[in-house]
């Protein structure tokens, strides 16, 4: 094993990202008016998900960051303004570049897959959300199983076994488990999804069934006639901890998904979908390189 230094990363980072761009992301942005910027789009959408592998508490601080340490390889950097400006321009050029990245790694929309919701804070519970711009899109909530009361949102998330998330949204806090995945689960078809006991429901998991193709699996009650092959439980249970698990380092590593510091449900998307795609780009970088962005460390026969 050896280390990598952020200027390598975040060249590797950037090649990927404007690889992509010149084949298919500047197609996506056909008949967009006006003159070409002098920091690229590719430019932006690097240090847009290189965030969270470098990670500080919020962007005026990461770009600082980049100014004093890195200013050679982003020589055109571009004030936080108007970087926060073009992200949320670019947030579904983003989007569309983590599904490419997804059909590359071979991932179909059809199989098995985890399913799970989470809670996403944006305003203080007590705090007056009269003058915010959440006001009518975010709503209270609670989270039973950390007996959270929150504002905000709970992204609601499929992921494949192994832990990569497919498709996401973000729905209002107050919104049941249920109607929370319908938001997503017509997004894939003729798959099996593994959930917790707030997907329980026999009529709805039938008439997911036959609005999507999709099969819902999920622990039983213990009052529920029908009940599970003995072990069946356990293997559900012990599946579900990877999505978990997901939502764990979505947590933990990088910008806390509870504390994104967004004023506005724009700048919130953007911050979601950048976080989201730097996850997929790390088991990327760990597939194709070997680098683990985590330790900075690389195990393939790069040198750096």
């Amino acid at each position: 094993m050896t280390s990598i230094n952020i200027e390598s990363l975040l060249t590797i980072i950037y090649v990927m990202v404007d690889d992509w761009y010149q084949e298919k992301g500047q197609l996506l942005l056909r008949g967009k008016v006006g003159r070409k910027p002098e920091f690229s789009d590719s430019e932006v959408i690097t240090l847009m998900v290189a965030e969270d592998y470098i990670p500080y508490p919020g962007e005026a601080q990461y770009l600082g960051y980049i100014r004093a340490n890195h200013l050679a390889l982003f020589p055109r950097l571009i004030d936080q303004s108007q970087f926060n400006r073009r992200a949320r321009q670019l947030r579904y050029l983003v989007e569309a570049m983590r599904q490419d990245w997804l059909i590359d790694l071979g991932v179909d929309k059809t199989g098995t897959f985890l399913m799970d919701t989470k809670p996403v804070p944006v305003v203080g519970y007590k705090r007056s959300k009269r003058r915010s711009d959440f006001r009518g899109s975010a709503d209270y909530g609670y989270c039973a199983s950390r007996k959270l009361h929150y504002f905000g949102y709970k992204l609601v998330m499929i992921t494949t076994l192994e832990g990569l998330p497919v498709v996401y949204d973000l729905v209002p806090a107050n919104t049941d488990e249920r109607q929370a995945i319908e938001a997503v689960i017509d997004r894939i078809s003729n798959a099996t999804l593994i959930g917790d006991k707030g997907f329980i429901g026999v009529e709805w998991q039938d008439q997911i069934q036959q609005q999507t193709g999709n099969t819902v699996n999920t622990p039983k009650r213990k009052n529920q006639k029908i009940q599970h092959p003995d072990g069946f439980e356990t293997l559900l249970n012990t599946v579900r901890e990877r999505i978990e698990g997901v939502f764990h380092e979505l947590q933990n590593t990088g910008r806390n998904l509870e504390r994104l510091l967004a004023k506005s449900v724009t700048g919130l998307v953007t911050r979601v979908i950048a976080k989201v795609t730097a996850h997929l780009l790390k088991y990327v970088l760990r597939l194709r390189f070997g680098i683990d962005v985590q330790t900075f460390q690389v195990s393939s026969d790069l040198a750096f």
